[in-house]
């Protein structure tokens, strides 16, 4: 258990340092909206608010999978378990793999009391389906905290570089579509900072799923993340190949919302702005997500969290102010407008 723990601290002192950032940006520079001068509402009274999985979001955001299992992450977890209760959005836990394979880590993870009715959302790895786990972790995982959900996260890339690797993912899709028929709770799949593709985003959708956070370029780096924690050669000098890899999150965005019907889209991947929020719905998402900003002003108090999500719910409200968007699903339709690009 120790080990584990160990090893869960060091991901948050690392995710909390330069050394995890992605190197590619997540795309919301390339858009910009249509300055509505005479937008015909009153601002006190836009509605920001969403409903999903049955709860009322008043923000239209979760604060996404972060940590657990570790000495800190009780502590992280109850601290943004209740900011999110306090402010009405959701909150997806991290891996609760370490907690199905040792129940002495559970209590990180259980933080229902302290966010009695705010959406929660489960969280295991979905190669582990290759690797033991069945229908019963699953479920279990959702019991563990009384979740709304479960999030099965995808991260091919992160595991080849971090130690213990879980990187069968042969047959996979057809254990999430078992998973989808055979559990009593929407199913959410994730990546963990590379993106989802509209291509695997509409086979996931043609398996049941019932929403994609996209997890896009322009945040976290896991594979930096390792590769400071390895002391092997070869490892290290691969990892750092991989800085700028993967899909920005506008474009998963953009072209699921296109390509892909019958799923939700959550956006995250640098959406640490109000104005990337709205980009992003306007863009075709429902809701946005967010964990390394969360993590960070945590980190730091909570006041610092307080006016972080303040700041949040300004910054859209004057983004949908300014286009004449009463509420969300007006957002949905406002006119967003690429950039000229002088290199194209």
């Amino acid at each position: 258990m120790e080990e584990i723990s160990l090893k869960k601290d060091r991901q948050v002192t690392s995710a909390l340092s330069d050394i995890a950032l992605c190197s590619s940006n997540s795309g919301f520079d390339n858009y910009r909206f249509e300055h509505v001068a005479l937008p015909e509402i009153n601002f006190s009274e836009i509605d920001t608010s969403i409903k999903f999985l049955g709860r009322t979001l008043n923000i239209p955001i979760i604060i996404s999978s972060i940590t657990g299992g570790g000495s800190k992450s009780e502590k992280i977890n109850r601290s943004l378990a209740g900011l999110a209760s306090d402010y009405g959005v959701g909150f997806a836990v991290g891996s609760q793999t370490c907690a199905l394979k040792n129940s002495s880590l559970e209590k990180s993870f259980q933080i229902r009391k302290y966010a009695p009715n705010t959406l929660i959302l489960a969280n295991i790895g979905a190669a582990e389906l290759n690797y033991g786990f069945s229908l019963s972790e699953c479920q279990r995982s959702i019991d563990m905290i009384d979740a709304d959900g479960l999030i099965l996260h995808l991260n091919p890339l992160h595991e080849v570089f971090q130690q213990n690797q879980t990187t069968n993912f042969s047959d996979l899709l057809r254990k999430i579509e078992k998973v989808c028929t055979k559990l009593d709770a929407p199913i959410i799949v994730k990546e963990v900072g590379y993106g989802i593709s509209a291509s695997v985003a509409k086979k996931l959708a043609e398996a049941g799923v019932y929403a994609i956070e996209v997890a896009g370029t322009g945040s976290i780096s896991w594979s930096q993340i390792e590769k400071e924690a390895s002391r092997d050669v070869v490892l290290r000098a691969a990892a750092d190949s991989f800085r700028d890899w993967g899909n920005p999150t506008t474009e998963c965005i953009e072209s699921i919302a296109k390509n892909v019907k019958n799923i939700k889209i959550i956006a995250s991947g640098g959406v640490n702005t109000g104005v990337k929020m709205a980009k992003s719905i306007a863009l075709g998402a429902d809701l946005c997500g967010n964990a390394s900003t969360f993590l960070q002003k945590i980190s730091e108090s909570r006041a610092e969290c307080e006016n972080f999500m303040e700041t949040l719910k300004l910054e859209l409200k004057t983004a949908m102010f300014c286009t004449g968007s009463k509420n969300i699903d007006q957002l949905k339709r406002a006119k967003i407008l690429r950039k000229p690009s002088y290199h194209e």
